[in-house]
């Protein structure tokens, strides 16, 4: 319809206006040429007297003209309360400038619609209430500008409503993210405060915190608390116990009858409600904050108590509601899921981290010539290892691996793999030859789990570990290594020089069914210092760091631990040596005067000799009577073996080291075997012989040929006594 067709309706006024105000109001018609009826009268009549609407005419001055009498905010107010005056002296607009947004539609003409305000009637002690305004301007046809209307729809409800959405599903998004049952807590009163209310706190029952299942309801009354979370709106809340405090529940209270019961309660807090003196510092702490309403819901889990929360709301906030308990229930439903995914996880941790360090060696073993320490394992990474191995011949393995996974499961594959190498070790194989045969174990392990019953997670997970097997020999100042993935150890020269010593790559233990494996060997001299890492990020920010490593030098008369301490401090947050196995080991030079080597024709008469000699280096060791007949029989036995069967060259070496080591190297590659003879046999005895007079012995094979050796415990060997 055109502009033409409209006419201009002139309305009496039943009130007296201000001066300022328009005589009329003008009413646009939407059928042209007829007056205003009494229909239309008697619905603007209603809609200013029974609508619950809140409607509101004002003049220019934003001043109200007429109101709705009936809307919930006029209720206790007289028309004469409200009219001539100005909006920003009838209601309290809180957090905004409502009159100038009002204005800014009365210069503009551009409507303000379905905006939403928190009001209250100004001066009256009533709950503040959202409201959704809409703000139009009033003009007549000739386009003079008469005032406003202003509608207001009372929509708490459906704002609270709203309101526990957006807090619901901030908990969900917030709630969980980690597995520390104690920032669980944090997590969750950041999301409820200040959105759902103006005081939060988590209380744990203290054994969940160290994973223990949680205890069923009715909590009992000794049961200890651990306050793990406190958030307040205000700058300096009051508390009654201090976060981290554990503390016991006087009852009864609300929150002793919540943790009985299972059930939230909802309190109005009077001050001198009859349970405040059961909980003096509560109260007291209650009204410091002059908190009106209390909201305790239980973190229940399968009828299990996990914690409390309790929520309180203050100053001109409303009080819990129903609406607000049911969602408290929800709050607190997720939370304690949430702690007890993170017990079970810490509990697992335990467990995983227990089994770790009694799957791992307490204190490295030790040879005159190589000095190694441990850095500590936290449990962080349960499935990296490490090892040190002390062979034949003044020689020592070193070994640092990680087993793929994580937990319990890590851990014990971790102790499989490290018993096998400890087991194969014993054999003096080469370090690639032992990677192969630890690669097939590997490969066992994994066909057994995926074998495992189709329900069970653990066979969907691949087994794989890393590893790096290297054998140092004191007498000759070098090293042989061998890798499977992507570990290696730092070299670090007396220089101070530092390098990474890359062995051919072999693939990574269990991965493929033909794994080659080569081994690299390389000196390092004394005074040098090796560090084996589980972790390659780790050994790969050492090896490029100006940090302690490069000062390693000056640590050669100083404990190895303040080396090792010294690597921890100087690590950059989120990069921890607690994340990883790690040994430390310095190099010093093997002393000439203990050892001794000879050749030897391959003929009868070097036994003799041999013995000889034997006799004379040990007199000048000072071994004792016993040791030294023993050690000459062995010798003699050995190398008469090696005459009759071996091949040249011989030779003899005798090392006095933490035992004695007799070892006789031959040409020959036949394997000795160990008889027992019968009563008339003349021979097969010599080697049964050297094996009961020695507390160990062994055959290692190399390019030359075999080496045939013993060990005999030294009695006056100090016993090593460093951590």
């Amino acid at each position: 319809m055109g502009a033409a067709g409209w006419k201009a309706i002139h309305v009496r006024v039943d009130r007296p206006l201000p001066p300022t105000a328009p005589e009329v109001l003008t009413v646009a018609h939407s059928e042209p040429g007829r007056q205003l009826n009494e229909r239309s009268a008697s619905m603007l009549e209603a809609l200013f007297t029974q609508s619950p609407v809140g409607l509101h005419l004002l003049d220019t001055e934003l001043r109200v003209v007429r109101a709705n009498t009936a809307t919930p905010a006029m209720r206790g107010l007289a028309a004469e309360d409200v009219v001539g005056r100005p909006i920003k002296d009838v209601y309290e607009v809180v957090g905004e400038d409502f009159e100038a947004n009002v204005r800014t539609v009365l210069d503009t003409g551009v409507p303000l619609r379905g905006h939403i305000v928190r009001a209250r009637a100004k001066g009256r002690a009533t709950e503040v209430r959202h409201v959704e305004v809409t703000v139009l301007r009033l003009e007549n046809p000739e386009g003079e500008v008469l005032g406003l209307a202003v509608t207001g729809v009372d929509v708490t409800e459906r704002e609270r409503s709203r309101n526990r959405t957006k807090v619901l599903d901030s908990v969900r998004r917030a709630v969980g993210r980690t597995q520390d049952p104690a920032v669980t807590g944090e997590e969750l009163v950041a999301a409820v405060v200040p959105a759902f209310a103006d005081i939060a706190i988590v209380e744990v029952v203290d054994a969940v915190l160290r994973g223990d299942d949680p205890p069923l309801a009715p909590l009992p009354s000794d049961t200890p608390l651990l306050r793990t979370a406190f958030r307040s709106r205000h700058s300096r809340p009051p508390k009654a116990h201090p976060v981290g405090d554990v503390h016991l529940l006087p009852g009864p209270t609300p929150f002793t009858q919540a943790l009985a019961d299972l059930c939230p309660r909802v309190v109005h807090l009077e001050p001198d409600a009859p349970w405040f003196d059961i909980d003096p510092p509560r109260a007291e702490a209650i009204r410091s904050a002059h908190a009106h309403s209390l909201l305790a819901a239980p973190l229940t889990l399968r009828d299990t108590v996990v914690g409390l929360v309790s929520l309180y709301r203050t100053g001109p906030a409303p009080p819990f509601d129903e609406g607000d308990r049911e969602l408290a229930v929800e709050l607190a439903a997720h939370t304690a899921l949430c702690i007890d995914n993170a017990r079970r996880f810490t509990r697992e941790h335990t467990v995983a981290s227990t089994v770790q360090r009694q799957l791992l060696p307490r204190k490295p073993e030790s040879h005159t010539s190589l000095e190694t320490a441990f850095l500590s394992v936290t449990g962080a990474d349960p499935g990296a290892w490490y090892d040190t191995i002390a062979l034949s011949g003044a020689r020592t393995a070193l070994v640092v691996g990680s087993v793929s996974g994580r937990g319990l499961d890590a851990a014990t594959t971790m102790g499989q793999l490290r018993t096998v190498i400890r087991s194969l070790s014993a054999f003096d194989l080469a370090p690639d030859e032992l990677l192969a045969r630890l690669h097939d174990a590997t490969a066992q392990l994994a066909t057994e789990r995926a074998s495992l019953p189709a329900g069970d997670p653990l066979r969907r997970e691949l087994l794989t570990a890393d590893c790096v097997y290297a054998i140092h020999d004191a007498l000759t100042g070098s090293c042989v290594m061998a890798g499977a993935g992507q570990l290696a150890p730092l070299v670090v020269r007396p220089d101070r020089t530092v390098g990474i010593p890359e062995p051919p790559s072999g693939p990574r233990l269990g991965l493929s069914e033909d794994a080659p494996f080569a081994s690299v060997a390389f000196q390092v001299p004394g005074g040098s210092v090796l560090v084996f890492t589980s972790d390659p990020l780790l050994t790969a920010y050492l090896a490029e760091s100006p940090g302690p490593l490069r000062m390693a030098p000056e640590y050669a008369d100083r404990p190895l631990q303040d080396l090792c301490d010294a690597i921890v401090y100087a690590l950059p947050p989120g990069l921890g040596a607690g994340d990883a196995a790690v040994i430390v080991a310095r190099v010093h030079s093997f002393p000439a005067d203990r050892c001794a080597a000879w050749e030897f024709a391959p003929e009868p008469a070097s036994v003799a000799d041999a013995r000889r000699l034997t006799r004379e280096r040990l007199a000048g060791w000072q071994v004792d009577d016993e040791t030294a007949f023993n050690t000459e029989l062995i010798v003699s036995e050995l190398v008469t073996n090696a005459v009759r069967y071996g091949r040249p060259p011989l030779r003899l070496r005798l090392i006095n080291d933490r035992t004695l080591t007799c070892e006789v190297l031959d040409g020959g590659a036949a394997a000795p075997r160990l008889r027992h003879a019968r009563t008339a046999d003349e021979g097969g005895r010599g080697l049964f012989i050297a094996a009961q007079l020695a507390q160990g012995w062994g055959t290692r094979y190399s390019p030359g040929g075999k080496t045939i050796w013993t060990e005999q415990p030294l009695p006056s060997a100090a016993p090593d006594t460093r951590c």
